[in-house]
């Protein structure tokens, strides 16, 4: 047998996948791609900054808004580099440790997204539930514990996903079918026994975006709840509108993600660009969409991103 049977993951090579059967229009593929990205990172980063220099956004539900353009700004940069340079250069080499490198950070990002919106869901339940005590329950230490508990908690689900992959050995084709670095493609190549591997993978995917949802949809049925006991109409039309950003988030967030996990696990017989389609969207859309979504519905935001972008104009 030749030496290739038993690779050991420390000095393996994979190749990235662009979009299959359209290598030759990679060049023209990559225009798209260059404007997504240029929007997620210049949206995300004008409403981080429209945050953190306008006093009238120092309040708790612009906080979270903060948190959330500072993970989709990691998402957008853990793939820009591999997707641009597949398209550019044709460059698809990608050693085990930059590839599980790169997988780490975007789920991580992946699961502080989801745990972010979650505690948006929170805010606007206390908003709307208990306004009066809503700066003394979120004030800004406990914002800074949840951050910091967002972030740990990502990081301590996601450390046995990666040491698993570690044990792995390859001996089949080393070609990825994305064009960045996803768990379950990864575990498709190596001829190890892999259940360990998917079903600690599983739970960690059950244990943050699948939780998550859950207590999103109980933080809304609660928000529902205390709207329709309001008397008047008009509060009630108030109250919903304050909630519609985040749920436009949530939407953007969860079925992509949704629509790539139903692909990997039933959609094998389907074509192979749906497949890549489907995995850039899961990765693109709620960079791009969430500062489109907050700056159209949240007068504050739209109102904070014009000033810094026509100051002298606000002034007059």
């Amino acid at each position: 047998m030749s030496t290739f049977q038993n690779i050991t993951s420390s000095s393996i090579i994979f190749l990235l996948t662009g979009v299959p059967g359209l290598e030759a229009f990679h060049t023209w593929i990559s225009i798209p791609f260059c404007f997504l990205y240029i929007t997620a990172l210049s949206g995300n980063s004008l409403i981080l900054f429209a945050v953190v220099t306008q006093p009238s956004l120092h309040e708790p539900m612009y906080y979270f808004l903060s948190m959330l353009s500072t993970t989709d700004l990691g998402l957008s940069i853990s793939t820009l580099v591999t997707m641009l340079g597949i398209f550019w250069f044709d460059a698809r080499k990608i050693s085990f440790n930059a590839c599980l490198s790169q997988m780490f950070f975007i789920q991580l990002f992946t699961v502080m997204e989801s745990s972010v919106l979650l505690a948006m869901s929170f805010d606007r339940l206390v908003a709307i539930s208990n306004p009066l005590r809503y700066a003394s329950i979120l004030t800004d230490l406990k914002i800074a514990q949840i951050g910091v508990a967002i972030v740990t908690r990502g990081t301590l689900i996601l450390i046995p996903v990666q040491v698993l992959l570690k044990r792995l050995s390859f001996c089949h084709s080393h070609v990825l079918h994305h064009s960045y670095c996803f768990h379950p493609d990864v575990m498709k190549l190596s001829c190890t026994d892999t259940r360990i591997n998917s079903a600690v993978g599983l739970t960690a995917l059950i244990t943050t975006a699948g939780v998550d949802s859950i207590f999103i949809l109980l933080s809304y049925l609660l928000i529902i709840k205390t709207v329709l006991s309001i008397a008047s109409p008009e509060e009630r039309k108030k109250a919903f509108n304050t909630c519609i950003s985040h749920i436009g988030a949530v939407a953007v967030f969860y079925i992509p993600l949704i629509s790539l996990s139903f692909v990997h696990r039933f959609g094998k017989r389907a074509p192979p660009y749906i497949h890549t389609l489907i995995a850039n969207a899961y990765l693109l859309i709620p960079p791009v969409m969430n500062p489109i979504i907050y700056s159209m519905k949240t007068k504050q935001i739209r109102r904070a991103v014009l000033k810094v972008l026509h100051p002298s104009a606000t002034k007059n």
